[in-house]
């Protein structure tokens, strides 16, 4: 038997958490699915042999995806952040949860299509908006306030002035 991580994001869902897992591993780095465990028994949400838990890794992190039914769902009090190096980075992930079933949100916020919240963050959006140089930083988050998916480029434009 494999070690557990002492701390693990637990992420409930409602009968898709394997789907959810094999799509986190294949779209982003460093992630897998680690393990399926099926129901040994009935259970309010489904039936004995049921996939009823999904061990999984996104970028590193540990997560444990559980299908308990249509009790919760997710909201955007949690999400994901994702540095990317550039613009090409964040449109590949970008991409990838809203046009597989997401949807757009503002300031580089989106939802996967299992409503699982995502910051796709460019590492140049961060500098420039947390910046020494308080009237930059501010011009730099104006013009990301204005943004779904964050383009960088026109943040560097009005963090220059």
């Amino acid at each position: 038997m494999r070690q557990l991580a002492k701390n693990t994001v637990c992420l409930w869902f409602n009968g898709d958490a394997e789907d959810a897992a094999r799509f986190y591993a294949g779209t982003f780095p460093n992630s897998s699915v680690d393990a399926v465990h099926h129901a040994p028994g009935d259970y309010p949400a489904g039936r004995r042999g049921d996939v009823l838990t999904v061990e999984f890794t996104v970028m590193g992190i540990p997560c444990l995806g559980l299908n308990g039914g249509p009790g919760f769902v997710h909201s955007g009090a949690f999400s994901f952040q994702v540095a990317t190096a550039d613009q090409a980075e964040t449109d590949s992930y970008w991409e990838a949860i809203v046009g597989n079933g997401g949807q757009e949100n503002q300031c580089g916020w989106c939802q996967d299509r299992w409503g699982v919240s995502w910051q796709i963050t460019p590492v140049a959006l961060i500098r420039a908006i947390t910046h020494t140089d308080q009237v930059a930083a501010k011009r730099a988050f104006d013009a990301m306030m204005t943004m779904g998916k964050i383009d960088i480029a026109a943040v560097e434009a009005a963090f220059s002035g």
